[in-house]
């Protein structure tokens, strides 16, 4: 939309820019740049115009939209960006446009979600306008089995954009939660799609769901003592887009390097465990045992010693983690 072309490049320019040099560019009349003006002006942005001199951006509102993003990331790679307003699920609207064919990279963002989903079918309450409701489309050459590090490199990917644009030092609770100072801050829910036959991979939808800006004391009261917020614990609003584009340039590096060269990955998931040395409990269906979360192994399971002296590289399970949000 001619709107957003005129919003990226006002966002772009730091004094005035006229409304004949904005017409030439995009190659549109005088009338269209007015009318996109006028437009961005009653979604809240402030645009100052002085005749002879053309138009400024004093001010934008913190919103997601094409015109944001356009601003951190090239019109090539906003080819394959999708942003709504509101949707049940980003995972869910994005698994259905890869059956039909999306190609790799394709990215959904929403303002809103009525059904985000987290781990083990867990409600992600996704509010308008706070948060960073993401998923990205991966079609990558391997066999699921060498997908299962996955979810812990797209932790890794999300907590480098993280610092990148508020400089916040997240976290990593086994295997894919972020957190800031005890509390959640991210959830990352990973769904494959598998061909039967061969066992290869046809695409891996990551969902990544981030408070961003909402205020403390406003999480309902079952996660005010669970959840936080980038805002709540920075002081600072941090702009949603600009958080968007840098993840979904994280995640295009994870992208080409298609499992290869990981060490840097696992390097840093390491260093940003917050799991590492604590006592845990592995709570499995019905079944809860407690013990020492030891190591990450190479393979990114999880090395326990029990209370009853036995030990497991554990592959999957919920973990508890004394001194965080959950541990019970």
């Amino acid at each position: 939309m001619i709107k957003y072309d005129v919003l990226s490049r006002l966002k772009n320019e730091t004094d005035f820019i006229s409304g004949e040099k904005i017409s030439e560019d995009f190659g549109v009349s005088r009338a269209a740049v007015n009318l996109a003006v006028k437009a961005l002006r009653a979604e809240g942005y402030d645009i100052k115009s002085v005749t002879n001199r053309g138009y400024k951006l004093i001010k934008s509102p913190n919103v997601l939209n094409e015109g944001e993003l356009m601003s951190y990331l090239s019109k090539e790679r906003m080819g394959n960006v999708l942003c709504l307003e509101k949707v049940n699920s980003t995972n869910i609207y994005l698994k259905e446009i890869a059956a039909e064919g999306a190609d790799a990279g394709q990215v959904v963002l929403a303002d809103e979600q009525s059904a985000g989903r987290g781990r083990l079918g867990r409600r992600f309450l996704s509010p308008k306008g706070s948060g960073l409701y993401i998923s990205y489309l991966m079609r990558p050459s391997v066999e699921a089995p060498e997908s299962v590090s996955l979810t812990a490199h797209a932790a890794v990917a999300v907590a480098r954009a993280i610092k990148t644009v508020c400089g916040a030092d997240c976290g990593i609770k086994w295997v894919n939660d972020l957190t800031l100072n005890k509390k959640k801050i991210c959830g990352i829910l990973t769904e494959l799609s598998v061909e039967a036959e061969t066992g290869r991979i046809q695409n891996i939808v990551v969902g990544i769901g981030i408070n961003v800006n909402e205020k403390k004391g406003s999480f309902p009261a079952e996660i005010k003592d669970i959840a936080t917020s980038l805002y709540s614990e920075t002081g600072k609003k941090v702009s949603r887009a600009h958080l968007a584009a840098e993840v979904i340039k994280e995640l295009d590096v994870l992208a080409e390097r298609n499992f290869k060269d990981m060490e840097a990955y696992l390097s840093d998931y390491r260093k940003m465990s917050v799991t590492i040395g604590k006592d845990i409990k592995v709570i499995k269906g019905d079944e809860v045992k407690a013990g020492k979360a030891v190591k990450i192994n190479d393979d990114y399971t999880l090395k326990v010693e029990y209370d009853d002296g036995t030990k497991e590289n554990l592959m999957a399970g919920e973990v508890s983690v004394r001194g965080l949000y959950d541990y019970t």
